[in-house]
Formats: C-alpha cells, sequence, structure tokens
C-alpha cells in the first residue's frame, strides 16, 4: 500500500513492521518540521493509532509536553484515520471542530500516541474521537469532525 499524493507519503514503514509512515513532501510544512516523525497503523475497522516522537523543542517551561503539540497531534490523526480506516482523500480535508479535554502531562522521553476512533462518516463529513497517551498515561481526551475533500 504505497501512495503518493502531491503533498503527502502514505507507504509502509520500514522500521516499524505494519505501521503507515505519514509523511508530508514538503518537510519544511508544520507535520514534519515541528512534530517530526509521524507513523500510524489500523486497529480494527473502526480504530487507529498514530505515532510521533516527541523531542525537547517540543516541551514547554515545565517540561511536559505543550498543549499545542497534543492539539497538532490530534488535528493530524483525525485525517491519518479517514485515510488509513476509510481511504478518504486528505488533501482538501478541513477541520470543522475539535473538543478536547487535557487530562494529565506527556514527557519527551516516550512516543506519544493518538488513538482515534470513526464514530459516523457520511458522504461530506466524519466524526471521530479518542484518546491521547503515553504509555499507561492518559493525555487528553477529544471528539473531532472533519469535511471531506471535494471529488476532484
Amino acid at each position: 500500500m504505497t501512495e503518493a499524493a502531491a503533498g503527502f507519503t502514505y507507504a509502509p514503514d520500514p522500521e516499524n513492521p505494519g505501521w503507515i509512515r505519514w509523511k508530508l513532501a514538503d518537510e519544511t510544512r508544520y507535520n514534519e518540521a515541528v512534530l517530526g516523525r509521524m507513523i500510524a497503523r489500523a486497529e480494527g475497522p473502526d480504530h487507529c493509532r498514530v505515532r510521533i516522537f516527541p523531542q525537547h523543542h517540543l516541551t514547554n517551561n515545565s517540561g511536559n509536553i505543550h498543549g499545542a503539540v497534543t492539539l497538532g497531534l490530534i488535528d493530524i490523526a483525525l485525517f491519518c484515520a479517514m485515510k488509513l480506516l476509510r481511504g478518504s482523500d486528505a488533501e482538501g480535508s478541513v477541520t470543522l471542530g475539535i473538543d478536547t479535554q487535557f487530562i494529565g502531562p506527556g514527557t519527551a522521553a516516550k512516543p506519544l500516541d493518538c488513538v482515534v476512533e470513526v464514530l459516523r462518516e457520511t458522504r461530506r463529513m466524519g466524526f471521530l474521537r479518542g484518546l491521547v497517551e503515553q504509555e499507561d498515561t492518559l493525555v487528553a481526551s477529544f471528539s473531532g469532525t472533519i469535511r471531506k475533500a471535494s471529488a476532484r
């Protein structure tokens, strides 16, 4: 399953069997330049896991993962989930809303995972929810809605 669109690459990750590398073609853009390496895998017909590997520059003055990083991961994970689980075109889709509850701190010492569930899909919309976690630590919960890309 290798797919390259104008803006991103979606292909098996040779370093992590069973995972997909979610990568923007232009590495100077937000996903790659800020969040860094991102991988994903399906964990059932309606669930997937999207993972980043936080670095020091993603922490706040308390030494925890910055809340903006958590929000950024959630936002990208919505589109990754719709692509991975439903085959939706991630390019041209837009976020309509994200409701987030911050529950605990994250650390740059461990991978940060966003576990996403697709609740419902219509012709134009995707309704999702999930959790952001690091091993046994719950970092945040969320729900989100995206508008899928128009037919090209």
